[in-house]
């Protein structure tokens, strides 16, 4: 069966997509990716070079500093996307997610398992990788976005068997440039339901009132990181706490500080359980949106 694989940089589209659309880099942060669009179009871009050939999946390629964000989640549960993740160091750099997409490039051709490869990046060290899987036969063809002559690197260019652009309005489709910080969501959020483990008992301090204190502190911590994240993201971590029990990292990490900051002290693992059981429980009310 021939087959086709697409392996796409997220760092080149996010940078060169901010240039396409403002005429220089920008934040990621004031960047919005539509994946489901962006799939669709790379799909028909790559699967109209080799006609009659099958894709075998999408690979992303991102870096992640303490675990995947509720953006990359959402990739990872979209239909032939595998997402690969590698790290972001403390200056910002990302650091080994070059070299997952060459060994995936090469290991695929290698083992006969593609016959085609598109590839979205602007990398010169993905040439060596694009020249070995010519060696066993694939065929490679790299995307770039506009203006993509003067972004990508001459020598992989040269080594493509085919190069193709996505013009700026196709990018605008799929990428847009928040002119503005989202609004904040606004919960009404009572103590959690659940029952909570007691603060450690002090002189005076009855154990009903301490245990009436941890769980407005938690009902306050839940606030406050829900009050952070934008409207549209809400969907995507209910889905994602639909899917898994574990909170993601970037959140789990804002309530834990939240917690502490309240406290004075950290939680103890109980009280960490029944603080992410209730932000979960919290969520889910919220709504999950249908697939």
């Amino acid at each position: 069966m021939k087959r086709h694989a697409i392996f796409v940089d997220a760092g080149y589209v996010f940078a060169q997509g901010s240039v396409s659309l403002l005429g220089r880099n920008s934040n990621r942060t004031q960047l919005k990716l539509d994946e489901a669009d962006f799939v669709k179009q790379i799909k028909f871009l790559a699967l109209k070079q080799s006609d009659g050939v099958q894709l075998l999946r999408i690979y992303w390629y991102d870096g992640a500093r303490n675990g995947p964000t509720l953006d990359h989640l959402a990739l990872a549960n979209m239909q032939d996307v595998k997402l690969r993740l590698g790290s972001i160091n403390s200056v910002g750099e990302q650091k080994e997610v070059d070299s997952l997409l060459v060994t995936d490039l090469i290991d695929l051709a290698r083992n006969q398992s593609i016959c085609d490869a598109t590839v979205v990046t602007a990398d010169t060290d993905v040439r060596v990788a694009v020249q070995i899987a010519q060696s066993f036969g694939v065929r490679v063809h790299l995307i770039g976005l506009e203006p993509s002559r003067v972004s990508q690197s001459p020598s992989l260019r040269q080594e493509a068997d085919t190069v193709h652009e996505i013009a700026r309005a196709d990018v605008s489709k799929f990428l847009k440039v928040l002119t503005a910080a989202a609004p904040k969501v606004t919960v009404d959020i009572a103590a959690p339901a659940a029952k909570v483990r007691p603060l450690p008992a002090t002189a005076g301090t009855t154990k009903g009132a301490m245990e009436k204190a941890l769980g407005e502190i938690l009902g306050a911590a839940i606030h406050q990181t829900l009050a952070s994240i934008s409207p549209e993201n809400i969907p995507r971590l209910g889905a994602a706490l639909a899917a898994s029990d574990k909170v993601p990292m970037e959140h789990d990490g804002r309530l834990l500080g939240t917690c502490r900051t309240l406290l004075g002290r950290d939680l103890t693992g109980d009280e960490r359980r029944e603080m992410r059981s209730a932000f979960r429980d919290k969520v889910l009310s919220l709504g999950v949106p249908e697939k």
